[in-house]
């Protein structure tokens, strides 16, 4: 599947993206600094190589009419990083799976690993497609959430129209200091 939008378009992944994942997750992290720096990236490039290769080949198949989680950026021809979403509950803490009768909400997110490509609307881009697609596919509201030291990110959202609904003062640590996590919440215009 493929979704044109302005100069970004968002696509499944291609088995020549295992290697830019790989990348990504061992030498080029500086992406790393901004999406969640309290977890380590802690990996080789064999295992990172493993776990992309099992990631596409479960994903490679997917029919068009298949419910997208996550889908590839690419700029110009030029593999860039991803948006992705995930389900978080009422006090907008992340769950894995819902249980029968369990709120659950739509978060999504975006990398942009490419630092070349930082700072020119292009994530915003990108995120606006991935928002256009999840309330297309019947969405009323989105979520995201990032840190109060993500100025980037938190611009973003701002931008497209995301306001503040959740924050957890102090609760994220980054070279040694404290900083909160905020969540954003966007209802679909009707």
């Amino acid at each position: 599947m493929k979704i044109e939008f302005e100069n970004i378009c968002l696509r499944d992944m291609a088995e020549s993206d295992i290697e830019d994942y790989v990348r990504w997750f061992t030498t080029e992290t500086e992406w790393s600094k901004t999406d969640a720096p309290w977890e380590s990236i802690d990996s080789d490039e064999e295992a990172e190589r493993a776990s992309w290769r099992k990631y596409y080949e479960s994903v490679k198949e997917l029919p068009d009419d298949a419910r997208r989680w996550k889908f590839e950026i690419e700029r110009n021809g030029r593999h860039i990083g991803w948006v992705s979403s995930y389900s978080i509950d009422e006090n907008y803490k992340w769950i894995g799976r819902t249980a029968e009768g369990q709120t659950a909400h739509r978060a999504v997110g975006i990398d942009i690993c490419e630092s070349d490509v930082w700072g020119n609307g292009i994530g915003t881009n990108a995120l606006r497609a991935f928002m256009n697609y999840n309330f297309e596919n019947g969405e009323d509201e989105l979520y995201t959430q990032t840190w109060s030291g993500n100025v980037r990110m938190i611009h973003c959202a701002e931008k497209l129209g995301f306001q503040e609904c959740g924050r957890s003062i102090g609760t994220r640590e980054v070279n040694g200091e404290k900083y909160d996590g905020l969540t954003f919440r966007l209802k679909r215009q009707k």
